[in-house]
């Protein structure tokens, strides 16, 4: 079973947190695309919108008769084929979120996790005591970190903790969530992420439990066809 440094807010070495390997053993980079598509979808406004013959200003009079004219026949000055016109078939408000089985967006996050930590950008802390709400001081402590470009911030609770929220959010690109809020489109748009030590042992609890119990084991000869059993049963 792998572990990991536990650190206190100085970047010392004060513990260390045994990893499941059910959580941080495998990275499935397709259930990470998927995720991550499910997450932008979602993200997405879909406030587009286009005006159809109805929408569009003009009057509704047809323009000239129908017959005896040489022309061709019209019905409106708003037909889609006239200049300023009715759009057709133009996209209309929609929401472009779809089911995601969560079964595979808990498979996504214990990848997200494990690629996290093969990539050595996964750090742990003991906890996020913060003696005072300073936006420069707390800038100093992630640099300590080693968190020099963009940071994810996980707390066991991101409202209960007041001097780490004041402390950190006028800092571009460093974001606080709660453990149960962490999906993993957060985990790979952050260069860094920080957990506190309770915020992962609680998250790893959950993915662990939720983890297929047997993912690679079958039962013997299950794979086999007619024909070989038959050899096997000879042999």
């Amino acid at each position: 079973m792998a572990t990991i440094d536990v650190v206190n807010l100085g970047g010392e070495k004060v513990g260390s947190l045994e990893l499941a390997e059910e959580v941080f053993g495998a990275v499935n980079e397709a259930l990470l695309w998927e995720a991550v598509k499910h997450y932008r979808a979602g993200q997405r406004a879909g406030t587009h919108a286009t005006k159809n013959k109805k929408l569009v200003s003009g009057a509704g009079k047809k323009l000239w008769k129908q017959k005896g004219t040489g022309r061709a026949r019209v019905g409106s000055i708003r037909s889609p084929l006239w200049r300023h016109g009715g759009t057709v078939h133009g996209p209309q408000p929609r929401s472009y979120d779809f089911a995601f089985p969560r079964k595979k967006l808990l498979g996504a996050l214990r990848s997200a996790l494990a690629a996290k930590l093969a990539d050595g950008k996964l750090v742990v802390v003991e906890s996020f005591e913060l003696q005072e709400s300073k936006t420069k001081a707390f800038r100093q402590t992630l640099d300590k970190l080693n968190a020099k470009g963009t940071t994810l911030l996980v707390e066991s609770s991101a409202t209960e903790n007041h001097n780490l929220h004041l402390s950190s959010r006028n800092l571009a690109g460093v974001e606080l969530l709660a453990g149960n809020q962490v999906h993993p489109y957060h985990l790979l748009r952050y260069e860094t992420t920080i957990f506190a030590r309770p915020a992962l042992e609680k998250l790893q609890d959950s993915l662990k439990a939720s983890a297929p119990k047997h993912p690679n084991t079958r039962k013997v000869g299950a794979s086999r066809g007619p024909q070989q059993r038959r050899h096997a049963e000879v042999a």
